[in-house]
């Protein structure tokens, strides 16, 4: 479980993260990530956190996002939030770093899937479209189901599929959460 000073790396986007507060110290009502973001061709799937509401402060670079359709180009000193429910995705298509500050409200289990989703990354265990492998989808989609999920398939496919192969997954050695090899 993530703790205050804790620092992840996304090997895949270059991503890296330092936890400046987690759910253990704000007793759920705040993750708060200090994130650096180098330019990248590697999106992040586009999800929504049905639950949360996502906001992200630049303190420097750009960083573009992808909201519900539309593209918006957030710079150093401004702030985008992120309702729950609304899908997106973000990225750094310039050569500055982007450093930015993000806040997910409130923070249930967020904190545990970016460290398993890094670790695969990490692994090299991601696909071209940033996903987990098929049979790890299951149980990490099941254990995270209110803090993201991917848009695409639809929900109730996604969970028919999970509750189905679950314990496929299971007996095959995949858990909910995903340690690096490393």
């Amino acid at each position: 479980m993530a703790k205050q000073g804790d620092k992840i790396t996304n090997d895949r986007t270059g991503q890296t993260m330092i936890f400046l507060q987690t759910g253990k110290e704000t007793a759920g009502v705040l993750l708060e990530i200090e994130s650096f973001n180098p330019r990248s061709d590697m999106r992040e799937p586009i999800h929504i956190h049905p639950t949360q509401e996502s906001s992200s402060k630049v303190i420097s670079g750009v960083l573009h996002f992808w909201i519900n359709g539309k593209e918006q180009v957030v710079k150093a000193g401004e702030k985008i939030e992120i309702p729950a429910g609304v899908p997106h995705c973000f990225w750094n298509e310039d050569e500055t770093v982007a450093h930015s500050i993000q806040q997910f409200k409130p923070t249930q289990h967020i904190d545990q899937f970016f460290e398993s989703f890094f670790a695969l990354a990490r692994d090299g265990k991601l696909d071209s479209k940033g996903m987990p492998p098929f049979l790890q989808l299951p149980l990490m989609g099941l254990k995270h189901k209110n803090d993201i999920r991917v848009v695409s398939p639809p929900w109730m496919v996604q969970l028919l599929t999970y509750w189905l192969l679950a314990p496929v997954s299971y007996i095959l050695g995949y858990r909910s959460s995903y340690k690096s090899l490393q």
